[in-house]
């Protein structure tokens, strides 16, 4: 049986890296990465070696975990000031992380959020969301093995600092890091807080999101059982959509055909490819029966372009589209196919809505930024005839900060759709 004590110990060594001039300056203004390029010289060391970075002058830039696999060797800790990495060092950075997310910690309306968003809270490569007493901890960096034990224990105790009970961790590893060595431990592994020893965990786990339920699965989901990071753009959608018929595309467990109901919707119609995210998406209605009232639910597991084209040549219509896809881009080669997907969607989407309707559209790509996005879509809509007004565009939440470009990926627009004109015929 796999044990913590398994994994190998941090090493006492630490490694001298020298880096090159552009390298230098992406270090000084705080980027969290090291790419293998940027280094001067030969560097030799084991996932989770410390790694020091000094400028040319042999000037102190940053400190980081040392990862010989990836493209990324080091990911940055703390930058421009030494620190000595240890047990008080990983308390302190855990605790700021959850001093930013303080508005969500207080009170039982919401009980799943993230509590480290990675580089963004000066732990690359590493994510804790929590649902109830469940912490999910997902590494997408070998490097974090050696290491893990302490962070695990700094969580426990930051959060019991807060009086915010943990009483079981999961660690999820990403893809790349199963492909390696795990010493034993395997992806979806739960472990007692309190004492790291290896437990058994019944999902799903419920929990709560602005006062609603919604089920989780820490140890089989996707990334890391749920997607928090939609909840403002949720609750917006519920805001709007009293007396409203709503489509919810590519709906995935539900999170917004639930806000819509609770919202006032009087029907809500959730299509998705996956067959258990449709009936988990059921459940989750049905367990907020008590706040959706007589809202009429209708699910549909089916490809999503081909149900949209196929409704809009019926003459369906609803109050409210919302189209959440997951990331069209994972790769810089993908781009040009998830632009024209995108579009693709946005046209679908205004054939569906009611003339001064909402228009609810987002991406989580982070290959595509945000201001192309929302031009995509201004521009689409142009191109069908059609405009938008009251157009909000919205970010992240306060629990998914970004620090630095390339941690920018969601972004949503909601736009009601010409109400002042016939829809033009297509």
């Amino acid at each position: 049986m796999f044990s913590f004590d398994d994994l190998p110990a941090p090493g006492e060594r630490r490694l001298a890296v020298r880096v090159r001039p552009a390298a230098q300056r992406e270090l000084r203004s705080g980027h969290p990465w090291l790419f293998d390029g940027g280094i001067d010289g030969d560097v030799t060391g084991a996932a989770g070696d410390l790694a020091v970075v000094f400028d040319a002058k042999r000037k102190f830039l940053a400190v980081g975990l040392f990862d010989p696999t990836s493209p990324i060797r080091v990911r940055v800790l703390q930058h421009r000031t030494p620190a000595t990495i240890d047990d008080t060092w990983w308390h302190a950075t855990i605790d700021r992380a959850l001093d930013r997310r303080a508005s969500l910690t207080k009170g039982p309306a919401t009980t799943g959020y993230r509590m480290v968003n990675g580089e963004n809270d000066s732990l690359p490569g590493l994510i804790v969301d929590r649902y109830e007493s469940v912490a999910v901890v997902k590494l997408y960096s070998a490097a974090w093995l050696p290491h893990l034990p302490a962070v695990v224990r700094a969580l426990v105790a930051a959060n019991a600092d807060r009086s915010l009970h943990l009483d079981t961790v999961v660690v999820r590893l990403a893809r790349s890091v199963q492909r390696q060595e795990t010493f034993g431990l395997r992806d979806g592994m739960a472990f007692s807080a309190a004492t790291l020893e290896p437990v058994t965990l019944v999902e799903p786990v419920v929990f709560s999101e602005n006062g609603l339920r919604f089920e989780s699965a820490p140890r089989s989901g996707q990334k890391t059982g749920y997607f928090l990071d939609q909840r403002d753009n949720r609750r917006r959608v519920g805001a709007l959509s009293a007396g409203a018929s709503v489509l919810d595309v590519f709906s995935c467990t539900g999170g917004f055909s639930v806000y819509a109901a609770a919202g006032g919707a009087r029907s809500v119609h959730a299509i998705d490819l996956a067959p258990e995210a449709i009936a988990t998406a059921a459940r989750n209605f049905e367990a907020n029966r008590d706040q959706v009232g007589d809202c009429e639910l209708r699910t549909s597991v089916v490809d999503a372009f081909e149900a949209m084209a196929a409704m809009a040549d019926r003459g369906e219509r609803f109050d409210v589209v919302v189209i959440d896809p997951p990331s069209f881009a994972h790769k810089q080669s993908d781009v040009v196919r998830a632009m024209a997907a995108y579009r693709r969607l946005t046209r679908l989407g205004l054939r569906l809505v009611e003339p001064g309707g909402l228009l609810v559209q987002a991406s989580c790509s982070s290959r595509i930024p945000a201001h192309e996005f929302f031009a995509l879509v201004r521009e689409t809509a142009a191109a069908e005839g059609d405009w938008l007004t009251d157009v909000t565009e919205t970010g992240h939440a306060i629990d998914h900060p970004i620090t630095f470009t390339e941690g920018a990926y969601l972004k949503a627009v909601f736009a009601r759709v010409n109400a002042d004109r016939p829809r033009p015929l297509h």
